[in-house]
Formats: C-alpha cells, sequence, structure tokens
C-alpha cells in the first residue's frame, strides 16, 4: 500500500493513498485523493478525521448507488467529498487517480469548494491549494 504527499501550496497538501484506512493524525486538514471506492465503509473511516477534501472511486456507482453512498455521509457532517470515475482510474490505486482521474459525483460542500463533474483530479485539488 502506497501514501504519498503529491502536493502542496499555500492552503494546505494533498495525500495520495492507496486504501482510507491508512489515514493517521498527521493526515488532518488535508485533501485525501484515496484509491478506495466511495462506499459506506470507506465514509466511515473517511469521518475519523477532520479532512479538507476527501477523493474515492466510483467503483461503478454500485446497486443502489452503493459506490457513492460515502459522499452524503460526508455531507450530512460537512466534509467535502467526491469520486473519481472507474472508467478513468484504477480502484485501490491513488496515483493514478491523481494522475488521471476524472470527478464522477461531488457532494454539495466539494461543490461549494469549486469542485465539478468533469474535473481532472489533480487540477481540481491544486486549485484548491492556491
Amino acid at each position: 500500500m502506497r501514501k504519498d504527499e503529491v502536493a502542496r501550496g499555500p492552503l494546505g497538501r494533498v495525500i495520495a493513498i492507496d486504501s482510507i484506512t491508512q489515514l493517521d493524525a498527521d493526515d488532518q486538514g488535508a485533501i485525501v485523493v484515496s484509491g478506495s471506492h466511495g462506499g459506506t465503509s470507506s465514509g466511515t473511516f473517511a469521518l475519523e478525521l477532520p479532512l479538507t477534501l476527501v477523493f474515492f472511486n466510483d467503483a461503478g456507482v454500485g446497486k443502489d448507488g452503493a459506490g457513492i453512498a460515502a459522499l452524503a455521509m460526508l455531507q450530512a457532517s460537512g466534509v467535502a467529498g467526491a469520486t473519481v470515475a472507474h472508467t478513468s482510474a484504477r480502484i485501490g490505486d491513488a496515483l493514478d487517480m491523481w494522475r488521471h482521474g476524472t470527478v464522477s459525483h461531488v457532494n454539495a460542500p466539494a461543490a461549494a469548494l469549486g469542485v465539478r463533474v468533469g474535473d481532472g483530479v489533480q487540477a481540481a485539488a491544486e486549485r484548491l491549494l492556491r
């Protein structure tokens, strides 16, 4: 499993982490690009720390929106969240999501930060760092 700081700017940093379960206290306040799916189990881990924004893989969205269910959980807690199209980046590979991921879904807090469907993950995150 990989965990890398992939960007830093005046307003924070971006952590690329293959599994959301690898978060630790040092990641507080970061923008996190997680290779994990956007289901409820991933949302639970993401809510353990205050994060600026977290990206998940949409895992094809799945039955009843299971692959993006974390977005509603995060929104209920005021946390910005977005998913990356499974057709644009590999599940479980945060660096691939960082380099090639295209945003597929956003919650209201992420939209308020300016993250939009169709954005590249890297471009969206780097805008927020400036």
